[in-house]
């Protein structure tokens, strides 16, 4: 199964290329933000949290990176999802290297040690680029590839990880899941009038 600190990471992956990148989103047309809605999305995505706690201010150049990783990101769930691992895992290998991606152990605020992915000075930015390429590779070497997918509703392309114990998701949302099944319950309810009609 997952560490803890991998599915952090893997939940940013997933809310950059699902806040950052175009598509379709739960039957939608979905076009990423742009100018200073791209910062906002950005914050959005990746929560003020002590996991994350590197220095953030807004900053285009640091937004323009994370949409640049977010749409790399897309492509290796893609490929996991059409089912050319390998590759997913040259994409994740060249975001690797193309982010600085470097783990280290750091000292906490506590005394502890904590691994980060990233170094200590390292922009927010680099930071959470490094952090997410990690997690996709940990994922990927780690024989759990299969968790990664793009939804399967119609007319939606936003990815997921499926940190599960019975590794059974398909969907991107509770919403897209729950329209695919009121459109499945149409498509029976009008094959069954169809077939009372027939036999009239």
């Amino acid at each position: 199964m997952f560490d803890s600190h991998v599915v952090v990471r893997l939940e940013h992956a997933v809310s950059l290329v699902n806040a950052l990148t175009d598509g379709e989103a739960h039957g939608r047309p979905r076009t990423a933000p742009t100018g200073a809605d791209l910062w906002t999305a950005v914050a959005e995505a990746v929560p003020d949290d002590a996991a994350s706690a590197l220095p953030r201010t807004p900053d285009p150049a640091q937004a323009a990176h994370l949409a640049d990783a977010a749409r790399r990101m897309r492509a290796a769930f893609e490929a996991v999802q059409d089912g050319h691992v390998d590759l997913a895992a040259e994409t994740v290998n060249h975001l690797l290297r193309t982010v600085g991606a470097r783990p280290q152990l750091d000292r906490a605020g506590d005394g502890t040690w904590r691994l980060h992915f990233h170094g200590p000075g390292d922009s927010f930015a680099a930071g959470v680029a490094a952090s997410c390429a990690t997690a996709l590779a940990l994922t990927l070497g780690g024989g759990l590839g299969g968790r990664l997918g793009v939804c399967r509703a119609t007319r939606c392309d936003r990815v997921y990880a499926d940190t599960s114990r019975n590794a059974a998701r398909q969907f991107c949302s509770t919403a897209c899941q729950n329209r695919m099944k009121a459109a499945a319950f149409r498509a029976r309810r009008n094959a069954h009038s169809a077939g009372r009609e027939d036999l009239r």
